[in-house]
C-alpha cells in the first residue's frame, strides 16, 4: 500500500479512471483529506463503500509522532516530527499579522554542508516523500487548531535536491479544493543548485523563490557554503536572472550575517553591485550560533550599518525581526539533541 498524500489530483484522477470510475470521484477525495482532515478512509460518507474498500486496499494514512514540542515567549513553535521509519525531522510554525506560516524540512539530513548550518551536522539519509512534507502541515494544523496560510520551504534538507517530491508537494497544497495555499505565499528557498532553478523557472505555479547567498563573492561563499564550488556565483546570478525574465516575479536573496566573515560594509557595496539591476529583495538574518560552529553573530551595529548602506546604493532590503530566539532556534538544533 502507498500513502495516499503522495497523490496530486492529476493521480487520483487517473487511479479512479483505471478503476472504471468518474473521475470527479478525486476532488471529492482531495476535499475529504486536505479540508475536514480525516483520520480513517472510512470517514468518507459520500464516497460509495465498494469504492472506500477498494482504496483501502490501495492507499494507507500515515502519521507523524510529535516527539517535542517547543514554544517560544514570541509564539512561535518548533515540532520534532518521529516518521514511520523512525528518523527524526523539525517542522517550525510562526506567527505573523498575516497570518500563521509553517515551515517544512524536505529531507532527512541535509548534504549540503553550509558551514555555519546546523542541519548539515548530519549527513543526510533519505528524501522525504512527499506525503511526509505534507503531513507536517496537516499534524500541526491538528495540534493546534490552526489554519496555515503560509509556508516556506526552508527546514531540514536542500528543496531542489528532493525536487520531484517538492513539486508534488507544492501542486497539492496550492489545490483549491484541498489545503488552498495560494501560490505566492508559498516560498521555496534553495542555497543554488542552478540546474534546479532554471527547471522550477519554467514551473507552471506561481510559487516564490529565495536564495540563500550569504557572501557577496566567491572566496567568501567557497568558504561558507561548498555548493559554490560547483555553482559559483555568476552562474548563480545568470539563474536568477532568468528566472525573473520568465516569471516576472521579485527574488528574495537570504543574507545571514556572521562576525567577521560577510558583515563588513565592504561586502555591503559588492553585495550592492553583484545585485544591482536585479529584482531582487535582500532579507538581512542575525545569525542562531550553533555551539558547535565557530561563527558568531554580528553586532547590532554592524548590522543596521550594512543594511543602512544597502539602503544608500538603492537596495530593497529588510533586517529580519527575530522569531524563537528563545527555543533552538537555528534549524536542526532540536534534532541534533535527539539522535
Amino acid at each position: 500500500m502507498e500513502s495516499i498524500y503522495n497523490y496530486t489530483i492529476e493521480m487520483l484522477k487517473q487511479y479512479f479512471l483505471d478503476q472504471g470510475e468518474k473521475p470527479f470521484r478525486s476532488s471529492q477525495i482531495i476535499e475529504w483529506l486536505y479540508r475536514h482532515q480525516i483520520d480513517t478512509l472510512d470517514e468518507m460518507t459520500n464516497i460509495k463503500k465498494a469504492i472506500v474498500e477498494q482504496m483501502k486496499q490501495d492507499f494507507y494514512l500515515p502519521r507523524l509522532e510529535c516527539v517535542t514540542r517547543q514554544v517560544s515567549s514570541d509564539g512561535t513553535q518548533k515540532f520534532l516530527f518521529r516518521l514511520e521509519d523512525g528518523n527524526l525531522i523539525e517542522t517550525v510554525l510562526m506567527h505573523h499579522e498575516y497570518g500563521y506560516s509553517v515551515c517544512v524540512t524536505t529531507e532527512v539530513g541535509c548534504n549540503m554542508n553550509c558551514q555555519f548550518c546546523a542541519s548539515g551536522m548530519k549527513k543526510k539519509l533519505r528524501n522525504l516523500e512527499t506525503s511526509e512534507i505534507i503531513l507536517q502541515i496537516l499534524t500541526i494544523s491538528k495540534l493546534t487548531g490552526l489554519r496555515i496560510s503560509h509556508v516556506v520551504v526552508m527546514g531540514i534538507g536542500e528543496p531542489f535536491d528532493n525536487y520531484e517530491n517538492v513539486i508534488r508537494f507544492l501542486k497539492i497544497i496550492n489545490y483549491p479544493l484541498g489545503l488552498e495555499i495560494g501560490a505566492r505565499h508559498i516560498t521555496v528557498s534553495t542555497c543554488g543548485l542552478v540546474d534546479k532553478i532554471y527547471a522550477y523557472a519554467d514551473f507552471d505555479l506561481q510559487v516564490n523563490l529565495a536564495i540563500s547567498l550569504h557572501a557577496p563573492n566567491n572566496r567568501i561563499r567557497n568558504q561558507l557554503m561548498p555548493i559554490n564550488k560547483a555553482y559559483p556565483i555568476e552562474q548563480l546570478i545568470d539563474s536568477i536572472r532568468y528566472y525573473i525574465e520568465k516569471t516576472n516575479r521579485r527574488v528574495t536573496i537570504e543574507y545571514i550575517l556572521i562576525k567577521g566573515i560577510n558583515d563588513s560594509l565592504e561586502c555591503a557595496d559588492e553585495l550592492a553591485s553583484l545585485l544591482h539591476g536585479l529584482n531582487v529583495y535582500v532579507n538581512l538574518i542575525p545569525y542562531n550560533e550553533v555551539s558547535s560552529k565557530p561563527y558568531e553573530r554580528s553586532a547590532k551595529e554592524s548590522m543596521v550599518a550594512f543594511f543602512d548602506w544597502l539602503k544608500k546604493r538603492k537596495i530593497n532590503v529588510q533586517l529580519r525581526k527575530e522569531q524563537g530566539s528563545d527555543i533552538d532556534a537555528a534549524c536542526g538544533q532540536l534534532r541534533s539533541k535527539h539522535i
